[in-house]
Formats: C-alpha cells, sequence, structure tokens
C-alpha cells in the first residue's frame, strides 16, 4: 500500500477531500493544502578497524529483526546527515565517531508498523580512534567485524544496505 493511502483526512481543515494528486502528493480540494511526501533521511556507517574488517551488526527489532547490518538509523530534525550518523553509531555501539565522511546515497523503502517509509540512506565512511570499547547496544543485538572479502550481502536484510555493500565493494 502507498504511504499516502493511509492519510484519508486533511490535516489542516479535517476535510476527507483529501485526494491523491500524483505519486508523491495529496491535494484538499476543500481547502487547497498540498501535501508532499517526501523521503525520510537515513544514515549508514561504514567503519573498520585495524585488520581492515567491516563493523558489521546483527538487528534486534523488526524489520528484519536477526539479520546482519551496519550500523545507522533515521535522521533526528534538526540535524545534519554527519550528526545523525555520529549518534547512530554511539547509540548501538558506544563508540565516538571521529570524522564522517559522505560517500554515496541509495533510496530504500522500509517498512515500519505496517507502513512502506520511503528513506534516502546516506552511507559514510566513519573513522573511530578506540573500537576497544564497543558493545552492541539498542537496535543492534550482537556485533563483529568481518573482512570484506568475507562479506556475503545476502546475509543483509535491508535491501538498500545490501545495494550499498555492493556498491562499495565494486569501488574498493
Amino acid at each position: 500500500m502507498h504511504p499516502l493511502e493511509k492519510f484519508k483526512y486533511c490535516p489542516i481543515c479535517g476535510s476527507s477531500h483529501f485526494e491523491i494528486k500524483n505519486e508523491k502528493s495529496k491535494l484538499c480540494s476543500n481547502c487547497g493544502f498540498s501535501y508532499y511526501m517526501n523521503p525520510s533521511s537515513a544514515t549508514v556507517a561504514l567503519i573498520f578497524n585495524d585488520k581492515k574488517e567491516l563493523l558489521v551488526v546483527r538487528r534486534g527489532k523488526e524489520p528484519a529483526k536477526g539479520t546482519l547490518d551496519l550500523p545507522g538509523g533515521f535522521v533526528d530534525m534538526h540535524e545534519t546527515g554527519e550528526e545523525g550518523i555520529i549518534r547512530e553509531v554511539k547509540e548501538e555501539t558506544g563508540l565516538i565517531v571521529a570524522q564522517a565522511k559522505y560517500i554515496f546515497s541509495i533510496p530504500n523503502i522500509y517498512l515500519y508498523s505496517g507502513i512502506e517509509i520511503h528513506t534516502l540512506d546516506m552511507f559514510f565512511e566513519c573513522q573511530v580512534n578506540d573500537v576497544s570499547e564497543i558493545k552492541a547496544m539498542d537496535d543492534a543485538a550482537e556485533y563483529q567485524w568481518i573482512a570484506i572479502k568475507d562479506i556475503h550481502t545476502e546475509q543483509f536484510g535491508l535491501r538498500s544496505i545490501r545495494a550499498g555493500l555492493l556498491k562499495y565493494i565494486k569501488q574498493d
């Protein structure tokens, strides 16, 4: 189901004449309000240790609970992408990101509470100074370090993570 179909009433006037205008917007024929459904911003961290192994976490929550993932998550309001990835890495691993360098983005659809949330997943290479204090927290059930040559993208539960890893590995 398209996310716009979930919104039945105009958020301004409450009218039920809130109709789909095109694939990304709805228009209220009562008050003229237009609502555009734009993607939510999300972040993904590529973190390597001294052995050039990639930090991978196991998802502790749905969607795709139990599958492999990379640290990251949604950007909060009033955050930059860099601030979002720094916060998410700390929440999920306890690691302090010293530098976050944007590398590319991939559009995604993230199923959350029965709604397909369109996201724009921004991938960052993140440098951390000390990996010794790492621990799995928040959405991460556990963590592991995997050499790039040993990455099997089919073990990752989210489409954009699989696509991002393939893209990263090909450019490396």
